[in-house]
């Protein structure tokens, strides 16, 4: 994938975080700057997760187990990123209304489109 992918692929992820946080009480996210670097850190923290555990237990993962991931890895890219405000709920429901959206509108993050490359 092209370098400009991987910029649109971030875009449009840092895009579902800002709807995500006009939807759901107890994440906010200051504005569109902070968002793209969430979108960064998650993938970041995701593409980590991933490498030490396995697909299994990835945020990319599909599943409960995936699920959970994704609202931990939400709530702990908050004390990476300043102005990002997540509460335990909030990270919840993020997880779920973030699910939700990748079934109609599917983003691979950069990380996960490379290692679907090499499979």
């Amino acid at each position: 994938m092209s370098i400009l992918g991987h910029i649109v692929r971030f875009i449009v992820a840092a895009l579902v975080l800002m709807v995500v946080s006009w939807i759901v009480p107890g994440f906010s996210v200051g504005g569109f700057w902070s968002a793209l670097i969430l979108a960064i850190v998650i993938a970041l923290i995701g593409y980590i997760i991933e490498a030490m555990f396995g697909r299994r237990v990835s945020p990319f993962g599909r599943g409960i187990v995936g699920f959970l991931v994704s609202a931990l890895v939400i709530w702990v890219a908050q004390y990476i990123v300043t102005s990002v405000s997540v509460s335990v709920m909030g990270a919840l429901l993020a997880a779920l209304v973030i699910g939700i959206i990748d079934l109609f509108i599917p983003v691979a993050t950069p990380f996960e489109a490379g290692r679907k490359a090499k499979d």
